[in-house]
């Protein structure tokens, strides 16, 4: 067994929530770069105003959004690897730090119904999964509420079928219209029951920008609600041009044969998480 002690864990979860809400990752300033190029007028300057932003978030070392969200955890535990102590506890600790520490504004209530401020955006949201292997995956993913507002869950039949999804996904993101600052990366989770998909959907948002889902079906979804989606002009900050997505991820899994789940977790162009693997 590898024993990874507490202590690190949070020394790694504070710097991965410093970084994550300052640093924007290279493969999604190349794709900004690129719809930037294919713009002209306000959708082009938008674009460019948004690249500015991001780079002198990371030159000057401040957040590259106001809002620094509310922090999901996803934890890949090897079982080869011995943890003593709390796990949560550490990945909270290290979220309280790395938010104080770092300036960062909180935006975590302790009570969905009270709306008290917990002063240093705990907790956070955590999600672990248990794989084989001696390592400890940690990716730290600030959420805002502006973008995570515009998400939606739906329990279709089978009987929608494919166009139902693709009519569902296409009504949320023309109803969200710029609320959620577009240009967006669209998750869409398709399968197993209510929160199974809407999990799903938000983890097809840390897949790399660029890439192409391996299930042929899910692939061939994802080109044709891109071309749908930039078809709707919303464009950059909701102000119109031929960019209202970055690009659409959608991740599959086994369903109920009476049931076809689906959620869409719509991510702003601040496409924020960062990475730490531990052995």
């Amino acid at each position: 067994m590898k024993t990874i002690e507490p202590d690190v864990i949070t020394k790694e979860v504070k710097r991965l929530a410093i970084e994550a809400a300052t640093y924007l990752e290279k493969d999604v300033l190349d794709v900004l770069e690129c719809a930037k190029n294919k713009e002209c007028g306000l959708a082009k300057s938008i674009l460019e105003q948004i690249i500015e932003n991001d780079n002198l978030a990371a030159s000057e070392n401040v957040p590259m959004c106001q809002d620094t969200g509310i922090t999901i955890v996803f934890v890949e535990i090897g079982n080869e690897v011995y943890i003593p102590g709390d796990i949560y506890d550490a990945i909270n600790k290290g979220i309280s730090l790395g938010y104080t520490e770092g300036y960062l504004r909180k935006s975590v209530v302790k009570s969905p119904l009270n709306r008290m401020n917990t002063k240093d955006n705990t907790p956070a949201i955590v999600h672990i999964k248990h794989v084989l292997g001696d390592t400890l995956k940690i990716t730290v993913c600030p959420k805002g509420a502006g973008s995570e507002n515009m998400s939606r869950v739906k329990m279709l039949v089978p009987a929608d079928g494919i166009q139902g999804i693709k009519d569902f996904v296409l009504t949320t993101v023309k109803e969200a219209g710029g609320r959620p600052c577009p240009p967006l990366i669209v998750g869409v989770g398709i399968g197993g029951d209510l929160e199974k998909c809407a999990l799903l959907a938000k983890e097809s948002l840390l897949r790399p920008i660029d890439d192409e889902s391996s299930d042929l079906d899910a692939k061939s979804l994802e080109k044709e609600l891109f071309e749908e989606i930039n078809k709707l002009n919303i464009g950059p900050m909701g102000l119109g041009g031929k960019t209202t997505a970055l690009a659409v991820k959608v991740n599959l899994y086994p369903c109920h044969i009476a049931s076809l789940p689906v959620a869409v977790n719509i991510q702003c162009h601040a496409s924020r998480h960062k990475v730490v693997i531990l052995w």
